[in-house]
């Protein structure tokens, strides 16, 4: 296999370019037919892109690895990359690529003083792993694939004052059925996100026990995220689905469970349970308390006399 080769691209031009393709259209936004994609050098090539790129991929015929994460592309997936993200393509020799999808490549400043900037930087997904992909039914994929397919025919047709508007709506609209299909992801693949739930409840109830805690302090989002195989946002995008609350509401409902246990049933001063729990300073541990209760720890501790 050859060595590990590093490709950073500035512009979508120098994507196109690397990869076999004409010049884009549009120098800021682009849609490939991955069918049209020859160049794929063999071996392992990371890639770092400037911009970001929404991919809807079938028949890949090669392996991603995004962090320490590999996936096949075997079947219909979606998945999205932010400008700075590092991912990985490896190829292997003399294996024929068939792979079938689109690519939607966007510039930041294309975004640039639109609505769709803060948008798309609220949108969790582009900071998913490969292997937290979406997993799209043959209809979702054919919804996406035409907005894509309508935003290259925007471009190719003549550019006019209201060019850039209808082709930032398709991208909007790609991005609001994508949160759809997340959310629908989570709920029809109940199984396995509920055994995530469970293997939380474990990790929580280890990391809260009190010789851990003073040893390791509170557990950190990230924390329980590398321990499930998560990226942060995943997990929590999961949890606010099925319960409602995010990771660290779930950190925090623990520690109130076993701060008021020692409240009500320990002579610790609340200072003493609140270095117990982790915390530095007592006034951290009062303050979190009296939000998730309406009541100071004193309080809630005198309301058992």
């Amino acid at each position: 296999m050859a060595n590990t080769q590093f490709h950073k691209f500035k512009t979508i031009s120098e994507f196109h370019q690397f990869r076999g393709l004409p010049k884009p259209q549009h120098p800021l936004i682009s849609v490939i037919n991955l069918a049209d994609v020859k160049n794929m050098p063999e071996g392992e090539n990371s890639i770092l892109l400037d911009f970001y790129s929404i991919a809807l991929k079938r028949n890949f015929n090669a392996k991603m690895k995004y962090g320490q994460q590999e996936y096949d592309f075997d079947e219909g997936i979606m998945f999205f990359i932010s400008p700075g993200q590092i991912f990985r393509i490896e190829v292997e020799k003399d294996k024929i690529m068939d792979q079938s999808g689109w690519m939607l490549l966007v510039h930041p400043d294309f975004l640039w003083n639109t609505p769709l900037t803060k948008i798309i930087a609220q949108s969790e997904f582009f900071s998913y792993s490969v292997h937290e992909a979406l997993f799209l039914s043959d209809k979702e994929e054919n919804q996406i694939a035409a907005i894509m397919q309508n935003i290259q025919q925007e471009y190719h047709s003549n550019i006019d004052q209201f060019s850039q508007n209808v082709m930032l709506g398709h991208l909007e609209l790609i991005l609001t059925y994508s949160h759809r299909y997340y959310n629908r992801q989570f709920i029809t693949r109940k199984i396995s996100s509920h055994m995530v739930i469970n293997r939380l409840e474990n990790i929580l109830s280890t990391c809260f026990e009190e010789e851990m805690l003073s040893k390791n302090g509170l557990p950190t989002v990230q924390y329980i995220a590398e321990t499930l195989n998560m990226s942060p946002n995943y997990l929590s995008a999961l949890l606010k689905a099925l319960t409602g609350q995010s990771t660290q509401q779930h950190i925090h409902d623990q520690l109130i469970k076993i701060a008021k246990e020692k409240l009500s049933i320990t002579s610790y001063s609340v200072s003493e349970i609140a270095y117990q729990l982790g915390f530095e300073h007592p006034q951290s541990f009062n303050k979190l308390f009296k939000r998730y209760t309406d009541m100071t720890p004193n309080s809630f501790r005198k309301s058992f006399n």
